[in-house]
């Protein structure tokens, strides 16, 4: 079984006493129900799961379920004889997002404290922006994301001895020996090929079979498509274009999402896409990084949504659109390959899974920068900036922004191949492998 880290959150809140309902969010295929359905049945003796998405295609017995009896009455006729006590019996609601009201009710069902619930939703975050009446003070949201490069380090047999050893070199910012460095890049080349959807890290670790890796992201891209234009009739087809030009867009040199080519009309603007974007970073299956032109802290209050980049959630589904089983282009570091997108979607993707908002330093006379985060110990911003080949040390941008007082920052980063360690000008070169710390 794959390790998790959301695992521990979710049976250190099962066990607790807490007053809120917790609900996982994420989107398809990475692994949401699994690690429930785990914990759960660890946990309780009485386990009730209830997919309401399976519902909801055959009997609709939640369908019309708008008060806690209607709902006691048909879990009973699923499960009667397991509904007993609130320390022995838990109720997972799978795919809470098909029956929206049953968000509302889980204010009522924790107020009457029968049974420990749970949920976990697939396109919540697009449900939840649509629900009027959103219980606040009674659910608490987690979201889960595919397996980070630490987790995948994990399920290749790196122990918590090995792991703790690169965090410890991390924070003093010593480099790694040469072997280690090479034996880590090599294993964070395979995770841009294999990327962290469970299913894709499963086949590697049964059967290396890059065809076998590749055929289960094709279907998930395709799941994810199909996803993207399912529940929104008047711009389904905008969402799916959207999704589906995310690789080509991050090919050229800007990395944004090319306005004009949604629909081939000129005039119009990122605005007139709002609920489409919207659509696709809410469900999970897009990363969107916003640009700042003024970086300055809270970062937050300075975005700007018109000039937006979009990553894929996962960095396998990606190197799979652009490579397919080609992938000595990742593994060889072959000198016609520009990888600057696939090394900047994976930092999105971990950056994200590790709680950050995503921001990118834009200004047309001084450059840009790859990521802005947020420094809340010094009240500042901190630019990272990533880099696939061996100009590393080329930055005017970020030299630029470094220099301007104005802004204060304290430090800034770049993600590199290269495996010294060290400090110049108050920006830390490290390999990108630690993003795994930040």
């Amino acid at each position: 079984m794959l390790y998790r880290k959301i695992e521990k959150i979710i049976e250190d809140h099962l066990k607790s006493d807490s007053n809120k309902i917790m609900i996982v969010d994420g989107a398809r295929q990475v692994g949401k129900s699994f690690i429930i359905r785990h914990v759960g049945q660890k946990l309780f003796k009485n386990y009730i799961e209830i997919n309401l998405l399976e519902d909801f295609l055959k009997d609709k017995l939640f369908e019309n379920a708008r008060t806690t009896q209607d709902f006691y009455l048909q879990l009973s006729i699923i499960a009667g004889n397991k509904m007993q006590q609130k320390a022995n019996t838990l109720v997972f609601l799978d795919e809470i997002q098909v029956y929206p009201h049953l968000l509302t009710l889980l204010k009522f069902l924790k107020a009457e404290d029968r049974f420990t619930y749970i949920a976990s939703g697939s396109l919540l975050g697009v449900t939840l922006a649509n629900t009027t009446s959103i219980p606040i003070g009674s659910i608490e949201l987690r979201h889960m994301y595919p397996l980070d490069f630490e987790e995948f380090l994990i399920a290749n047999g790196l122990n918590d001895y090995a792991i703790s050893s690169f965090k410890e070199k991390f924070e003093k910012k010593e480099s790694l020996d040469i072997q280690t460095h090479n034996k880590i890049m090599d294993m964070f080349k395979k995770f841009l090929i294999v990327g962290g959807l469970p299913d894709a890290v499963n086949s590697y670790l049964n059967s290396f079979n890059i065809y076998n890796i590749r055929k289960i992201q094709d279907e998930i891209h395709h799941f994810y498509a199909l996803d993207a234009s399912k529940y929104d009739n008047e711009n389904k087809l905008k969402i799916r274009r959207i999704y589906e030009m995310i690789p080509s867009n991050l090919e050229n040199k800007k990395k944004r999402v090319r306005i004009q080519e949604i629909e081939n009309k000129k005039g119009k603007r990122a605005s007139n896409y709002k609920d489409e974007f919207d659509y696709l970073i809410n469900s999970g299956i897009a990363l969107e990084v916003r640009a700042i032109s003024n970086p300055t802290f809270p970062l937050v209050q300075s975005s700007a949504k018109n000039l937006l980049k979009l990553y894929l959630n996962d960095v396998g589904l990606l190197t799979n659109i652009l490579y397919k089983s080609n992938i000595n282009a990742v593994l060889d570091n072959e000198k016609s390959i520009n990888l600057g997108s696939v090394y900047e979607c994976v930092v999105a993707s971990e950056l994200k899974a590790h709680g950050y908002d995503l921001y990118y330093y834009d200004n047309k006379a001084k450059g840009e920068v790859d990521f802005l985060i947020d420094d809340h110990s010094n009240l500042s911003i901190t630019p990272i900036e990533v880099k696939s080949g061996k100009d590393y040390t080329i930055h005017s941008a970020l030299n630029n922004l470094m220099s301007n007082e104005d802004y204060n920052i304290k430090f800034g980063f770049v993600l590199s191949n290269e495996r010294e360690i060290y400090v110049k000008n108050n920006i830390t070169y490290l390999p990108i492998y630690f993003v795994m710390f930040f």
